[in-house]
């Protein structure tokens, strides 16, 4: 077991800043955690009580994080009655937040244009990410120490985004003709995103994220190639497209798993999954030795 980010976890009594809701039955709720908030790290997740009344908390991936406001935003798609429950939370409500739990995402200098792909309730963890790499390469322009990153964000969804998609205006070589839609938030930041889909919304890629992803770094040269890394969370059969996807072109791939989990912290081994290690298979728990994983020793390619 990995217990090198245990002493990061705390459990402190949330208040319900916001809740916004989306179609399709998606949320984005903020919630004021100040001492999750200044810990947390792309790919980390939270365990939240929904109701009162429903002893059993809920796993949700951190979709943005304010250290200085002391908050966190969450983006969730209603499935049972716990996330149920949550959604009728409102402005003042208290949620017990368990968090941040988790092995992040580790970008590496030496690839510094990293593809991030978030499918559906997968896209939270791509959004984090971009926006720190975003504000690390800010640090990076104004001549501090610091690595120039150049994300890029893709992301799809087969029911209707959980925003406002607009026409992105940051150009991106290679990206097949007619597909401009991105996300607002990222777009404000400098960072492209592009959109895919296979239910016609204006502006989207038509097929799979990962076909998006495939044409365009067809279009890319062997020294750009070499300066990507990707990183993908979305569900197992995405997941397993994009490790398929890495390895058609020799890139590095690291994947954030989706699991079922009781605890959270490692004890009920019940979100374990089969991860092959220098020693052999082992089964990981995905909540402490995750949820990030090496994409070629989850997935076959």
């Amino acid at each position: 077991m990995n217990n090198s980010h245990r002493g990061s976890i705390c459990l402190e009594d949330g208040r319900v800043l916001g809740q916004h809701a989306f179609p399709a039955e998606q949320y984005v709720l903020r919630v004021e955690a100040p001492r999750c908030a200044a810990r947390a790290q792309p790919g980390s997740f939270v365990h939240l009580t929904v109701d009162d009344d429903i002893p059993m908390r809920r796993p949700l991936s951190i979709m943005r994080a304010d250290a200085r406001e002391g908050w966190i935003d969450i983006l969730y798609k209603v499935v049972g009655p716990g996330l149920a429950a949550l959604a009728r939370r409102r402005p003042g409500d208290r949620l017990s937040v368990l968090g941040p739990i988790g092995i992040g995402f580790t970008p590496h200098p030496e690839r510094p244009r990293p593809l991030l792909i978030g499918g559906g309730v997968g896209i939270p963890p791509m959004v984090f990410l971009a926006e720190t790499l975003a504000a690390q390469a800010a640090v990076a322009d104004g001549g501090a120490a610091g690595v120039a990153w150049r994300p890029l964000v893709l992301m799809g969804s087969e029911v209707p985004f959980p925003f406002d998609a607009r026409p992105s205006t940051i150009l991106v070589h290679g990206m097949p003709d007619g597909v401009i839609a991105g996300m607002p938030l990222l777009e404000q930041q400098g960072v492209p995103s592009r959109l895919a889909s296979r239910s016609g919304f204006p502006g989207c890629f038509d097929g799979f994220v990962t076909e998006l992803g495939a044409e365009w770094l067809a279009a890319l040269d062997p020294a750009a190639l070499s300066e990507i890394e990707i990183f993908a969370c979305g569900p197992t059969p995405m997941l397993a497209a994009t490790a398929r996807l890495a390895a058609r072109f020799g890139l590095p791939c690291q994947v954030s798993l989706e699991e079922f989990m009781a605890c959270a912290v490692g004890g009920c081994a019940g979100c374990a999954v089969p991860v092959r290690t220098p020693a052999g298979p082992a089964m990981k728990r995905v909540c402490v030795d995750g949820p990030v994983f090496d994409a070629y020793a989850v997935f076959d390619t």
